[in-house]
């Protein structure tokens, strides 16, 4: 299948490259394949997130109709597996738009940010405030891990550094996600639904099969799985596959170990992938009390700074949540690395590394691995 006009036109508008740093840590690649199957089991993973998590609310500004409160909790994922998120991503943060009258019950939508989706304003401006105005519906927009606030300082725009960014990305979202579901339900919202538009709508599909009630899934020009998209997809020719290559060539670790933990998720993806790169041309080498709305149990960004600071210093942050130990060292991704400098200029080592991306991008990314298909009213795709 030839690469569409608009596939071709969106890759001239990237002016930078994807995944610059490689693969990640191989100890963390390690760690997240292991965590995936908690999260990929729905009576599993509820039990990761308590019922009572901490969430907080810390302003809220008054206009015509409706009401915008920021609020911020911690993400369970930093608890669980420590370590795994930057320091810049630990605190999650959110706006909750509510309108001042109710047309009937008290419906909220999540919204997880798309591609670029940087803060709120956009998601506020395009969906929340009509949704407000039109539907007398309440919206909540969720910071992404590594956009806006969530940005590591090394990161250039929307550039994810690693490959296992994108991995870190999806369980935080899984995770945080639930907490808003249950904070929403204490609070007395209902009923309550997720949408998103392109990774915004896959994450939000990620995000409900672990949650145990029926929920509306509205997931717009999303798919099943994240690894077309970087293999073959608009963002193919974004991929710094040089630097993959080249560590996927001389770290032993990747094809020894790291290959033997992926794990059959309806399609054998690597047996798919070089099947994709010979038949796609465009592939070539290269202290915390729980508030209602509108309260704070602390007051200004200070507090916030001593929690989060409080989380990243200790260990294994307590609460009974720990779960992965932090990895050891292994800070270098080359590290043990092959003494064969020949192995980086092997005929097929192009092929090998998109067969890897697409076998790493489905076992943390595929709907197959994850619990029963989430309940949807309506789905809108780009195929």
């Amino acid at each position: 299948m030839g690469v569409s006009r608009l596939d071709v036109f969106y890759r001239r508008l990237l002016l930078s490259k994807l995944f610059i740093g490689g693969w990640g840590k191989p100890e963390d690649l390690k760690r997240i394949f292991e965590f995936r199957k908690y999260i990929g089991d729905r009576e599993r993973c509820g039990s990761l997130v308590p019922e009572d998590y901490p969430v907080h609310i810390n302003k809220t500004e008054e206009h015509t109709g409706y009401q915008i409160h920021e609020g911020f909790f911690i993400s369970p994922l930093e608890h669980l597996v420590p370590g795994i998120l930057p320091p810049e991503a630990v605190k999650a943060r959110f706006q909750f738009i509510v309108p001042k009258k109710w047309q009937k019950n008290r419906p909220v939508c999540i919204h997880l940010a798309g591609t670029g989706d940087h803060f709120f304003w956009r998601r506020r401006t395009l969906m929340a405030r009509p949704m407000v105005k039109e539907a007398g519906m309440a919206s909540l927009l969720l910071e992404s891990p590594y956009y806006g606030y969530r940005k590591p300082k090394d990161q250039l725009r929307s550039s994810l550094k690693n490959v296992s960014d994108l991995l870190v990305m999806g369980g935080a979202l899984i995770l945080e996600s639930t907490v808003l579901l249950r904070w929403l339900e204490r609070e007395g919202y209902w009923p309550l639904g997720m949408t998103g538009i392109s990774m915004g709508g896959y994450m939000a599909s990620l995000a409900v099969t672990n949650w145990p009630k029926p929920i509306p899934l509205i997931p717009c020009l999303s798919w099943s799985t994240a690894s077309s998209v970087f293999t073959t997809g608009v963002l193919s020719k974004a991929v710094n596959w040089k630097e993959l290559e080249k560590q996927y060539a001389i770290n032993s670790v990747y094809e020894e170990e790291i290959i033997k933990l992926l794990e059959y998720c309806g399609v054998d993806s690597l047996k798919m992938a070089p099947e994709f790169a010979k038949n796609d041309d465009s592939l070539s080498p290269s202290g915390d009390v729980r508030v209602s709305v509108g309260q704070s149990t602390r007051a200004g960004g200070e507090a916030e700074a001593e929690l989060v600071d409080q989380v990243l210093s200790s260990g294994t942050s307590g609460g009974g949540l720990g779960y992965l130990p932090r990895s050891p060292g292994a800070n270098n991704p080359l590290q043990g690395t092959k003494t064969e400098s020949t192995k980086c200029s092997r005929p097929s080592l192009h092929r090998e590394s998109i067969s890897f991306m697409k076998g790493v991008m489905d076992e943390c990314t595929h709907m197959a691995n994850f619990s029963d298909r989430p309940y949807t009213i309506h789905s809108t795709d780009s195929a």
